[in-house]
């Protein structure tokens, strides 16, 4: 695995490793756990589809998986039409695509110096047994609602290496959203229209991504902490029971101080 690229063999992926492949054309890639036996666990939104949250990336992303059609893998079977969690053979996962592993506990230099976000991150992993639990016990009670956004593949993988959240769920802990976020801010940025001069602007543009990129890590955030993967599934079926039930039956269940104000 060289400096610019955190490609491997495949002889070299460990059960615990946080794996990736890039999708079309290197726009997006995509995240999972390798759980060991030729196995990954990684999360979709469902029927194949990687988004489906009615951004411009629906249009240009449009698998995660191998749809096998009258030719289903031998291994897994056809598995474009599941989602959520869902555990495929590496050739399912990576989809003709070469193989990667996310790094971790870079060090802030060696972070700023990968020029896209989503193949590395500050923060430390656990161990592997414990990556390879919570990654297990996800693919048989599920991870939440995907989003692009918020709580997508990358999202998934990071937590089962790290055990953390992010409290502030705007932008998830997936490095390739808060890629696309600090580049846009640095487009949209009002204060870049007057600096002088191109050479001026491109580095004030190039030192706001590198800020933004490094703010919004995982390894770097203040609104994080560690939560053990029993009670993150708890609190997901809390959520969706809530946001199940009718108008009445919400303002029952809050406290008195909610109802009050």
């Amino acid at each position: 695995m060289g400096f610019l690229s955190n490609k491997i063999y495949r002889d070299d992926v460990k059960p615990g490793d946080h794996i990736y492949s890039w999708r079309q054309a290197y726009v997006y890639a995509h995240h999972g756990i390798y759980v060991g036996e030729g196995q990954v666990n990684h999360f979709t939104r469902g029927d194949g589809q990687e988004t489906g949250t009615g951004t411009f990336l629906d249009k240009i992303i449009v698998s995660s998986s191998v749809n096998h059609g009258e030719n289903p893998c031998p291994n897994c079977g056809d598995r474009s039409q599941l989602g959520g969690v869902i555990s495929s053979c590496l050739d399912c996962f990576l989809a003709g695509g070469d193989l990667y592993v996310f790094e971790y506990s870079v060090s802030p230099a060696i972070f700023l110096a990968k020029p896209r976000g989503g193949v590395c991150t500050i923060a430390s992993s656990d161990p592997p047994e414990e990556v390879i639990y919570r990654a297990n016990f996800l693919l048989q009670n599920g991870f939440g609602v995907y989003n692009v956004f918020k709580n997508n593949c990358e999202d998934f993988a990071i937590y089962c290496k790290t055990g953390l959240l992010v409290a502030n769920t705007d932008v998830g802990r997936s490095g390739q959203a808060a890629t696309m976020v600090a580049a846009a801010s640095v487009v949209l940025s009002s204060p870049l229209r007057f600096v002088a001069g191109f050479g001026s602007l491109a580095v004030a543009g190039c030192g706001m991504y590198c800020v933004g990129r490094l703010v919004s890590d995982i390894g770097m955030r203040w609104d994080v902490s560690k939560v053990p993967v029993e009670r993150l599934v708890t609190d997901m079926n809390d959520l969706v029971g809530m946001e199940s039930k009718p108008e009445d039956e919400k303002m029952e269940s809050e406290p008195e101080d909610k109802k009050t104000t």
